[in-house]
């Protein structure tokens, strides 16, 4: 067992890691030559301002009283400047937007792993290109810039990681740190010369990342008033940094000046999907070089924000947000970033038609410069015969557009030049996007082979070793020796032709994969000849219905992904399932009881998802029910006759339900303090880490006998989640926790009905007495049923409270009763913990019921793993890289999501068991029982 176990999650692990591979490597080249506009310059040095969270809307529309928000920047846009809606892509996270404004490409989903916060990839940036670069800001961003730059000419000024409170007073004091910074910073050059010259140089930038909205916005929600005050504070901000550079270098109208956002963020203060507050973002830009307002009499876009702005009458200029990095470069004449893939803003410049001509031909030849570098690595690595170039850019197309481009601009047709680049850049950008998803195919092909292999082998061991479907067949040795030579040749001819194309060590394992995969099912050919007969024999009707409901199940699960309603549709099926089987005739009051849990958990994926609004008197409430319903069980522990049990057990539920009542206390006196601006009191965080730590300690001093670890299980979990918890979501675990508890009683009355075994009374059945081995029975048809209920039950846990699929759905107001201060991994740890906490209680519970059940928790086990592998199979084809982001952010999530189910159910399977038969011994008095 422990070889096909560790050979299942080396697969599954494989099946896992092959999605990055497949779909999201880097997509940086290296070794192109930089590209710089031949032309002088409009601007000696540019101001870039990001205030970091900031929505589109909330920067330009108008407040109750119909006046601006921001007035120095309303101010600008209608008198002297140019304005729009700059698009982000998914992930909306702050280092992903920062690499798109500053670096002009989107960085690749392999960066999720790195964090968003060191270099997973060198790269270039506007920074890195220009004479010197200071900034100011968050030490997670800046860091990252100055890490990638070559020479030491980019300079950073952070403040301490400690100050991102979410919990702190006012977070827009962040951004008041950052502009009293460049104050004095100006007022130190005037009596430091080296300072001094050095900020009279062309090509300079300075970069302000001012946090304080994205800090409160994620503390308070961006309606807030906190939000809304930090909007007018930084506005007062740039208004008196932009003044004080006029003056510095005497009015020179040299300095461009641009305003922007890396990311928005939702109603309810998350961001990283793809919701439109969260992509669309604020872009203001003035100064040297830069166009003046517009005046327009109508201009038509699809949403109706300009009539909500008052701004109909201003020409709106949007872009990608990858387009601003060649802005800056050419404002400042700067070359453009080697990786970038923004297509200059034309319309943002105020300047000569040949120096918009020239500065587009630059972009056109710095992205068809990558696309070269692309190809001939590619070409590198495939062998001739099989290479097929992308036919539109051929080395012949590729000299006609630049002559062409060239011709028309010595002819002065400046506007043919220009549309002519745009094509030519569009052109090389499918160029690139093609030979980088140029092995896809086989690559997906290799994978779903393997797939359906090893689900195949999963059935076939079932079917051998776990059922009486077939008779032992005696092995044949000739033949096994026949395909192990065959199996063997073509593993070795697949090696040799990836070695001969010289490809990455990680298509050997995807490519090699289905060999050893496949060999294991062909060798139980026999095994497939008797079933085959044996199932022939069988009803054809049965078993074809049989199929159909199964592959319904399987679809069920696989659209409740995406409609979390469909939990509900199931839910609602299950609460029909004793009336169907004639259980409720045997077991009516556990039958109704399990029809009405039914209902009240189907309830849960109606609601909206978690974190949209928080209402602590509902977790305070499932913490005083969580009390009453231990002490209803305790009292009838007490009452219930045991001969096994000591009464001195019964100590640690009481400690357990001291443990749950101070949570309630402290979720309420948390949120009260952050409430009145206090921030968390240290009592409570030392408290809620004690609570974390100590919790699974009390369980594992609690009897291992069925309901009473089951009881202790919930009290320690319900304690951790009530601190995790901040709405309706806290009466999850009790609803759920209902349900598993009657679900144990329900599969001890189907077995009975089935006539399989006698009934063992509950009560007494102990975790640890390990199962004598003759008594485990055959696999029946009912415990397909099983597995697929335990698979259901993990998938609802999952979707129960929430999308979990998608990152925005995650509210750091969870983690307020342990951090308050930012710090993404111990903040994600703690996430992921909530939603480890009701896959804990499903895993004990199916753990329950294979041992009251008489069943090898190994032949369960390899039907949930069929079935989730089929799942997964489905997300595998339903991963898309293209489409709008959210889907493509979603697709992958699923299949990673399905992917790790399996793998965490393993792990599941094994804390499920350490949980339920382990016990922590404590000294005690010695009592003598008669038995």
């Amino acid at each position: 067992i422990p070889v096909f176990i560790l050979a299942g999650l080396l697969v599954h692990c494989v099946f896992l890691v092959s999605i990055f591979d497949i779909y999201f490597s880097s997509p940086l080249v290296h070794g192109m030559t930089p590209q710089q506009t031949p032309l002088p310059p409009p601007a000696k040095r540019l101001v870039l301002f990001v205030a970091d969270g900031l929505r589109a809307d909330s920067l330009y529309e108008l407040d109750s009283s119909g006046t601006p928000r921001a007035p120095y920047l309303r101010s600008i846009l209608e008198n002297n400047g140019s304005w729009g809606i700059s698009h982000t892509r998914v992930p909306t996270e702050s280092r992903p937007g920062h690499v798109a404004l500053i670096a002009g490409f989107y960085e690749d989903v392999s960066a999720v792993a790195k964090g968003w916060k060191e270099n997973p990839v060198e790269f270039d940036s506007v920074f890195n290109e220009s004479k010197y670069t200071w900034s100011w800001g968050s030490p997670d961003i800046l860091p990252m810039f100055a890490k990638g730059a070559t020479g030491d000419h980019v300079y950073t000024f952070c403040y301490a990681a400690e100050s991102e409170d979410f919990g702190a007073e006012d977070a827009a004091k962040l951004d008041i740190w950052v502009f009293d910074h460049v104050k004095s910073f100006f007022n130190s050059s005037r009596s430091n010369q080296t300072l001094f010259s050095a900020l009279n140089e062309e090509k300079v930038v300075l970069f302000l990342h001012l946090l304080g909205i994205d800090t409160n916005g994620h503390a308070h929600r961006p309606n807030s008033r906190e939000y809304q005050e930090n909007i007018k504070q930084v506005d007062e901000g740039v208004k008196e940094i932009a003044s004080l550079i006029d003056n510095f270098y005497g009015n020179d109208g040299k300095t461009a000046f641009i305003l922007t956002s890396d990311h928005g963020m939702t109603d309810w203060g998350s961001h990283g999907a793809g919701h439109p507050s969260e992509t669309l973002t604020p872009l203001i830009v003035w100064g040297a070089g830069v166009n003046y307002p517009q005046k327009v009499t109508s201009q038509f876009f699809e949403d109706n924000f300009l009539k909500e702005w008052k701004l109909e009458n201003l020409k709106r200029l949007d872009v990608n947000q990858a387009d601003i990095a060649p802005l800056m470069a050419s404002l400042i004449g700067v070359p453009f970033p080697l990786n970038s893939v923004g297509t200059l803003p034309l319309e943002y410049l105020n300047s000569s038609a040949l120096f918009k001509a020239e500065s587009m031909f630059t972009n056109a030849v710095q992205i068809l410069e990558q696309f070269k570098v692309k190809m001939s690595q590619k070409k590198e690595t495939t062998l001739s015969f099989l290479f097929t170039p992308f036919k539109p850019l051929s080395a012949s197309e590729q000299i006609n557009f630049l002559k062409k481009i060239r011709l028309y601009i010595q002819q002065q047709k400046y506007d043919e030049a220009v549309s002519l680049c745009k094509t030519l850049i569009n052109l090389a950008l499918e160029g690139l996007s093609y030979y980088h998803t140029y092995d896809r195919l086989f690559l997906g092909l290799s994978i779903a082979v393997s797939f359906v292999g090893w689900t195949t082998y999963v059935i076939l061991v079932i079917i051998k070793s776990h059922t009486n479907l077939t008779k032992t067949v005696p092995a044949n040795k000739k033949k096994s020796t026949i395909l192990f030579y065959g199996f063997a040749s073509a593993g070795m001819m697949i090696a040799f032709f990836l070695l001969i194309q010289k490809c990455p060590w990680t298509y050997y394992i995807y490519c090699l994969l289905p060999v050893p995969v496949w060999y294991a099912v062909v060798k139980e050919i026999p095994v497939i000849q008797d079933l085959a007969t044996n199932v022939l024999s069988l009803h054809i009707g049965k078993s074809i219905g049989f199929l159909l409901v199964c592959i319904l199940g399987i679809e069920i699960l696989v659209f409740s992904f995406f409609y979390r309603s469909a939990l509900t549709v199931g839910l609602l099926v299950f609460a029909g399932w004793p009336v169907m089987t004639q259980l409720w005739i045997q077991a009516k009051t556990k039958a109704l009881i399990w029809t009405f849990l039914c209902v009240l958990l189907a309830i849960f994926p109606l609601m909206p998802v978690v974190g949209r609004e928080p209402n602590i008197p509902l977790v305070i409430a499932a913490g005083l029910l969580t009390l009453l319903i231990s002490s209803f069980s305790l009292a009838s522990l007490c009452k219930s006759e045991n001969k096994y049990r000591n009464n001195e057990d019964l100590k640690v539920y009481f400690y357990q339900m001291f443990t749950v009542a101070l949570s309630t206390y402290v979720v309420g006196s948390t949120h009260n303090s952050l409430k009145i601006k206090q921030g968390l009191p240290v009592m409570n965080q030392i408290i809620s880490w004690m609570t974390l730590v100590s919790s699974p300690v009390l369980l594992l001093l609690s009897p291992t006998f069925l309901f009473e670890r089951l009881f202790s299980i919930l009290l320690s979990l319900m304690s951790t989640y009530l601190l995790l918890s901040t709405g309706y979501e806290a009466l999850f675990p009790l609803a759920l926790f209902g349900l598993m508890f009657v679900w144990i009683n329900m599969e001890q009355e189907a077995l009975q009905h089935y006539g399989l075994s006698l009934k063992p009374k509950l009560a007494v059945v102990n975790f640890t007495c390990a199962m004598d081995i003759t008594q485990f029975r055959q696999l029946h048809l009912d415990d397909v049923r099983r597995s697929f209920f335990f698979v259901f039950f993990i998938v609802t846990a999952f979707f129960g409270t929430g999308n979990i699929a998608s990152i925005n759905s995650f509210d750091p107001a969870s983690v307020y009763c342990f951090l308050t201060v930012f710090s993404p991994f111990m903040m994600g740890g703690l996430l992921l913990l909530k939603v480890a906490i009701p896959f804990v209680l499903v895993s004990c519970a199916f753990e329950a019921v294979q041992v009251t059940t008489q069943l090898s928790s190994k032949s369960l086990f390899l039907i949930v793993l069929v079935i989730s592998d089929i799942m997964a199979l489905h997300f595998f084809f339903l991963v898309k890289d293209y489409g709008s982001w959210l889907d493509i952010g979603t697709s992958i999530s699923h299949y990673v999501l399905v992917m790790s189910l399996t793998i965490f159910m393993m792990v599941m399977n094994g804390l499920a068991q350490l949980l339920t038969t382990q016990r922590l011994g404590l000294p005690r008095r010695t009592k003598h029982h008669s038995t």
